[in-house]
């Protein structure tokens, strides 16, 4: 199966929440989830966007890749059908890639040029906690495709 790849701005340094997310991303091993942590640099749009670009790039070059970019304007799903958006292209050997901007945001540029944008919640999340929200879905997602009880309808 293809693997997971969460690209945020900033480090997250909030040891809660790295021990909350640890605890989500040791329950399943496949499909591989792997966080990559792009420099925040004050709010600079232009260069947040760029460094994102280039993370883009980088994982295109080894495999198929679908990018969601994670923003409160984008479409919300239920759970299960979140789960069969990504899930269809994980089995396709697709890698998914999953954007969390910084404090800025996305640059207009950047939203135009992603045509998949998906939503946690019309509400605006810190980062810490959209990162951590999103891996929760992530999970959640997987044992929904798995079979498994976590998720209640």
């Amino acid at each position: 199966m293809a693997t997971i790849h969460i690209i945020s701005i900033g480090k997250l340094k909030d040891k809660s929440v790295l021990s909350l997310e640890s605890d989500y991303l040791k329950r399943f091993s496949d499909p591989k989830v792997v966080i990559h942590e792009c420099k925040a640099h004050a709010e600079n749009i232009d260069v947040e966007m760029k460094e994102i670009n280039q993370k883009i790039k980088q994982l295109e070059k080894n495999r198929s890749l679908k990018t969601f970019i994670m923003t409160e304007h984008g479409k919300t799903y239920p759970s299960t059908e979140f789960s069969q958006l990504f899930f269809s292209h994980l089995e396709n050997a697709k890698d998914v890639a999953f954007v969390i901007g910084g404090a800025a945001g996305f640059s207009k540029e950047f939203l135009s040029l992603n045509r998949n944008h998906v939503s946690l919640s019309p509400m605006t999340f810190p980062h810490r906690l959209a990162r951590l929200l999103l891996i929760e879905q992530i999970y959640r997602a997987y044992t929904i495709n798995k079979g498994h009880p976590y998720h209640k309808d």
